[in-house]
């Protein structure tokens, strides 16, 4: 019963900024939840926490200990990203536009409208109110929609929809900081930044972005007319004003003078001068020095990036073109298009070799090296809704499909889709996982059945009827020798032959569409269920039609057999769970749910949640590995947990707290409604939603999220499919979300055991010094640290793993094998690590035999590592055999 959510699969990336860590972690929102991808490990995860609404805005310390992620309602998180944990809650009380750390993580700069607020950063300090608010800006008369600090963490520049960028000091007192103005940009600022000297590392040039494609080149001009002390309190002339270009006609400089006049200069933004003589960079003259443009209209720019140390720009625009240009002479590197939609995000990593794109509408994130010109990544998610899902036999994969006629196929332990099929032309409603783990069936209303081959990815079989028909269940027999597949609008069941293709039988009998199939896993009858208030059995073999009708007093939703066979459950449309004994006949047990999964009101209803009867029915079920529990969901917020003969409630799982989805609040404010409907349905004409800065995630609502409503109004959370794995250590539910994966396997907070205060870091590391690393090792496994772990293991002489490994107890077997498999996989010391799995193997072979179905996630980790070094060693052993050969005769000849 100890499930926790372990990751979200099918939407890498739903609109908002995303940020790539110091250490090589792309962050990037998704929905409520932010997910991690280790770039360097190709795995993600999606942190286990989650904000009130859609997060739009985040921002990373610059030593990636720290998140600050703010969401829809202003609600703002600061996370730990170390261990995965909520540090502060505050609220910003206005929409957040901007926000980023300082170069030395003290300061926050956050964009609220027309507002730039400087708050200082909590950090590790224990306080009773973290958040400080160091400063307020009030000077923009647009919302600000860039930001970019100096590199010393002094000076802010803001870019904002007033069309001008201001430069911000945080020395000296409120009334003497009035910010410099940079103008003569045409359209709303997109991106605002600071350029060093690589020599003497002080600010002297700056770029503006605009929305139209315009860059602005700003040098920084160093003046030796300040002694007085009233011109140097007065603000410089803007650039671009007359003011500025007849005092520019004034101040000609004579050779001559210049060597007279040095000692009066003072030197910009950290020159080597004394501190008192620095002239802060607000009070400085800045000269236009061109205007650079992207010339990509009708195509506006949306997001944009730059890399102080490559004196690089990165832009893209809402055609799907990126471009890569170095400055200052705005030289085009890469010109390329990588979409159809808008890319409403763009950012470099810390050394500057790869580029991150981010597309909202489509839910797609790209990771390209521009100098190879190669993917690091390429992840899309599902267009619409995910209908179907299914566990491949081994546990390791998970295919689903989905209304945008996809289907996908992850890799449960990286998180990642490694293959789309694409052939299907309509919707796809139902997968299957062949028992050889090598061929996927899908199903859609295309009026298709097509077999896919995992090891080619390629369609190699597909299966049609005489008449086209839409498909919505689909099932196969447990030796895999026919395909059966029920149909939405014939209510007919068609049975195909696998090895030949051919048509063999049309099951009919069925008044209403036949939603649910599915195989005994013990035998060759074929239970389906359909909108006719019944459950029919078939005997496919045999063809005598059905074998056994179980009528019902509503319509049948789905069906399911217990893992025995001995067992047969379904759900009705009044809410009711009824257990079968299909051999027999009767009905076992009834589990009435309609309390259980209500809960949520829709914006649409005019009753309560607790009064309403719409959507109080189960619409997928799935049991146990052991057939001892049954998972069930529907139209609803919760996943119920049953046990099956008590008929009780165990457990309900609420999917998501995320207030942009409707169905999540039991209780909805009256004042939103209207005589017009709920106001969140209501489209304001007026809005700036098109501009792509600060609206990003509100404007995919109606296209890229899954659920997605064609009014433009809030998806609807429900659950359509549920699909525990063969282990049973893991689960995973297609909802509005996305795909939730709940387990009980992984653990991503601290959770040691047999801890006293005597286990520390330092005990190991005494143990270790003394040369005694049995003791060692174990006081690592009782920390359950993984650095600590590794570094254990490797203190052990050859001679003694046999000593060591009989020694471990059982409970730390499971700890110590998932070490292994993940050093086989990055250490070279393989023959060593070899020998370890050995003498583990023969010292706890019979325990572990007796354990298999717990050990067995972590021994399939080992062992996929094992088989990926050997193919790996028979490969290069191969391509040498024959240099080797001629290496030997070469040295016996010399001999």
């Amino acid at each position: 019963m100890n499930f926790r959510f372990q990751n979200l699969l099918g939407a890498p990336y739903r609109g908002g900024n995303t940020v790539v860590t110091e250490d090589g972690v792309l962050l990037s929102p998704v929905g409520n939840r932010v997910s991690a991808t280790d770039l360097l490990k190709s795995q993600t995860q999606t942190l286990p926490f989650e904000a009130s609404t859609n997060i739009a805005r985040i921002a990373a310390s610059p030593d990636g200990a720290f998140l600050l992620a703010v969401d829809d309602a202003s609600g703002a998180l600061f996370i730990n990203l170390r261990r995965r944990a909520v540090l502060h809650r505050m609220n910003f009380k206005r929409p957040v536009t901007a926000l980023r750390f300082s170069p030395d993580g003290a300061l926050i700069a956050v964009g609220l409208g027309k507002l730039l607020q400087i708050w200082r950063s909590p950090g590790f300090r224990k306080e009773f109110f973290p958040f400080q608010l160091e400063r307020t800006y009030p000077d923009c008369a647009g919302a600000v929609t860039a930001l970019d600090w100096s590199p010393d963490s002094k000076y802010l520049l803001a870019g904002s929809k007033d069309l001008t960028v201001r430069l911000f000091s945080l020395q000296g007192s409120k009334g003497q900081n009035k910010p410099f103005l940079f103008l003569g940009h045409r359209d709303a600022i997109v991106g605002a930044f600071f350029s060093m000297e690589k020599k003497s590392g002080r600010v002297f040039r700056a770029y503006t972005i605009s929305r139209d494609g315009a860059i602005f080149t700003w040098n920084l001009v160093e003046s030796h007319d300040f002694d007085d002390q009233e011109k140097l309190n007065s603000d410089p002339p803007s650039p671009g004003t007359p003011e500025q270009l007849s005092s520019r006609k004034d101040q000609g400089e004579d050779p001559m003078d210049i060597e007279s006049n040095k000692k009066k200069r003072k030197n910009f933004g950290g020159g080597d001068d004394d501190e008192n003589s620095e002239t802060p960079l607000h009070k400085a003259r800045w000269e236009l020095l061109k205007k650079d443009f992207f010339m990509q209209a009708p195509a506006k720019l949306t997001a944009c990036d730059y890399h102080r140390e490559l004196d690089m720009v990165v832009v893209a625009f809402s055609n799907g073109v990126f471009g890569l240009y170095q400055m200052p002479d705005f030289v085009c590197i890469h010109l390329l298009s990588i979409s159809r939609e808008k890319i409403t995000t763009a950012v470099f990593n810390k050394l500057g070799n790869w580029l991150t794109f981010g597309c909202a509408k489509l839910g797609q994130l790209l990771v390209w090296e521009w100098r190879s010109e190669s993917y690091i990544l390429k992840q899309q998610g599902h267009y619409f809704d995910v209908n179907c899902l299914a566990y491949s036999p081994d546990s390791q994969m998970l295919a689903t499909g989905a209304d945008d006629n996809k289907v996908k196929v992850w890799t449960v332990s990286s998180g990642f889709c490694f293959i789309t099929f694409s052939e299907h032309t309509n919707a796809v409603t139902a997968v299957h996982f062949m028992t050889n783990n090598h061929t996927l069936l899908s199903a859609s209303l295309d009026g298709t059945v097509r077999a896919w081959d995992l090891f080619r990815y390629r369609n190699f079989r597909t299966f049609t009827t005489p008449s086209p028909r839409q498909f919505v269940s689909l099932s196969s027999d447990p030796s895999g020798e026919v395909i059966c597949a029920g149909t939405l609008d014939s209510f007919e069941i068609f049975v195909w032959s696998m090895k030949t293709g051919r048509l063999l039988d049309v099951l009919g009998g069925h008044e209403g569409p036949v939603h649910a199939l599915m195989f005994s896993p013990t035998s060759s009858v074929l239970a389906s269920s359909s909108w006719d208030k019944t459950v029919r059995l078939w005997d496919v073999f045999e063809g005598k039609g059905a074998v056994e009708t179980f009528p019902h007093n509503h319509d049948v939703l789905t069906v399911v057999y217990r893992p025995d066979g001995k067992q047969l459950a379904c759900s009705t449309l009044d809410g009711h769970i009824n257990f079968w004994d299909p051999i027999d006949g009767l009905l076992m047990y009834t589990i009435e749910g309609r309390r259980d999964i209500a809960g949520g009101r829709l914006m649409t209803d005019r009753r309560s949640a607790s009064n309403s009867s719409l959507g109080k029915y189960f619409t997928s079920l799935c049991y146990s590995a052991d057939g001892s529990y049954i998972f069930a969901g529907g139209n609803s917020k919760y996943i119920c947990m049953y046990d099956v003969a008590d008929q009780v409630l165990l457990r309900r799982f609420q999917t998501t707290r995320n207030l942009s989805l409707d169905g999540v609040l039991d209780f909805l404010n009256s004042k939103k409604m209207t005589d017009a409907g709920p106001l969140d349905l209501i489209d304001d004409e007026n809005s700036d939603t098109e501009v792509g800065i600060d609206q990003q995630t509100r404007e995919c609502l109606g296209h890229g999220l899954p659920g997605s409503m064609p009014n433009r109004g809030r998806p609807i959370v429900r659950t359509k499919s549920l699909k525990i794995a063969p282990t049973g250590r893991s689960w995973a539910a297609a909802t509005t979300e996305g795909v939730l994966m709940y387990s009980i396997d992984e653990s991503f907070v601290f959770d040691p055991t047999d801890l006293d205060v005597d286990v520390t870091p330092e005990a190991v590391e005494e143990a270790l010094e003394s040369n005694q690393p049995q003791r060692a090792l174990l006081l690592s496994l009782r920390l359950n640290e993984d650095s600590l772990i590794k570094k254990c293991i490797f203190s052990v002489r050859p001679l003694d793993i046999p000593t060591v490994s009989s020694s471990i107890p059982f409970k730390y077997l499971q700890r110590l094998i998932e070490a292994f498999a993940d050093l086989l996989e990055n250490c070279p010391h393989l023959e060593f690590l070899l020998r370890w799995s050995q003498e583990l193997c023969k010292a706890h072979g019979h325990a572990i035999q007796q354990n298999s179905r717990s050990l067995l996630p972590s021994l399939r980790s080992l062992q996929k590592a094992i088989s990926k070094l050997h193919q790996d060693l028979t490969d290069t052993c191969s391509s040498n055999e024959y240099l080797l050969r001629y290496l030997c005769s070469t040295s016996t000849k010399m001999q």
